[in-house]
């Protein structure tokens, strides 16, 4: 089973590294590369969600007809919500579990993302205060030099995102907050249970808005999506999946790490 998975603001898919080794075989983690980071950080940044659309159609197509799972973390997260939603909108086969972390729900009041223009330490302070910095970064050092114009653009295309959602999604849904994470804990990533008619579920990991870094979440999603695989263990059940997600009922999660409190 695929795990895409979409990183934070300004970053490469370093964050997923080490997720192969934390899988089970069965397990593939698929980071996705945006454009303007990495090995692609001569290409144009995407601010908008057409263009980032359009750069994903390119880059991962074809949508897999096997169930799949999307994981997006902070700026990921609506990534993987507008993902989700385009494509059961378009008719095409849905994500099997969305898996949101980090992230505040599009409804929400974040500060953060009106701060794209901001000059450099102001925006710096802005990201500080939000705990969206990573630890012990020095000011004016090198992670500010490389990653403040990144940053920038990718706050402009949250911010594209969140102004275009539109409705909820029909798949399962879940919520993953750091329990010392400041901009999006557990209270706040709670508002996700407006934006799926499917199941809903949360958990709660130690961390702050980093905790991808930790090994608690790659073993709560290989979990997760060995339990979506079981949903899917024959051809015809798999079909039944993609056709009704709403069918991933609570009793079928009794044997996850997480609960359904929809």
């Amino acid at each position: 089973m695929r795990l895409y998975c979409f990183p934070h603001a300004g970053a490469g898919t370093s964050a997923f590294a080490r997720w192969p080794e934390r899988f089970g075989p069965k397990v593939e983690a698929v980071p996705v590369l945006l454009p303007g980071r990495d090995a692609r950080r001569r290409e144009t940044r995407v601010t908008g969600r057409r263009a980032l659309f359009a750069d994903l159609l390119r880059h991962h197509k074809p949508v897999p007809s096997s169930p799949y799972v999307l994981y997006g973390h902070s700026l990921g997260g609506m990534i993987a919500y507008s993902v989700a939603r385009a494509l059961e909108q378009a008719g095409r086969p849905a994500p099997a579990l969305v898996v949101v972390g980090a992230c505040p729900p599009p409804d929400a009041r974040v500060r953060l993302v009106q701060a794209a223009d901001l000059p450099d330490c102001q925006l710096m302070e802005t990201l500080r205060e939000a705990g969206a910095v990573p630890p012990d970064t020095p000011r004016g050092g090198v992670w500010q030099r490389s990653a403040l114009k990144v940053i920038r653009d990718d706050l402009r295309l949250a911010q594209s995102l969140r102004e275009a959602a539109d409705g909820p999604l029909s798949v399962p849904l879940l919520a993953v907050s750091g329990d010392l994470d400041p901009l999006a804990g557990r209270e706040v990533m709670a508002g996700w249970r407006d934006w799926t008619t499917g199941p809903f579920v949360e958990r709660t990991l130690p961390g702050d808005h980093f905790f991808l870094r930790g090994p608690a979440l790659p073993r709560l999603l290989d979990r997760a999506c060995r339990v979506v695989q079981r949903r899917a263990g024959t051809p015809e059940s798999a079909g039944a999946a993609r056709t009704h997600p709403t069918a991933w009922t609570a009793p079928q999660l009794e044997d996850s790490p997480v609960k359904d409190t929809k």
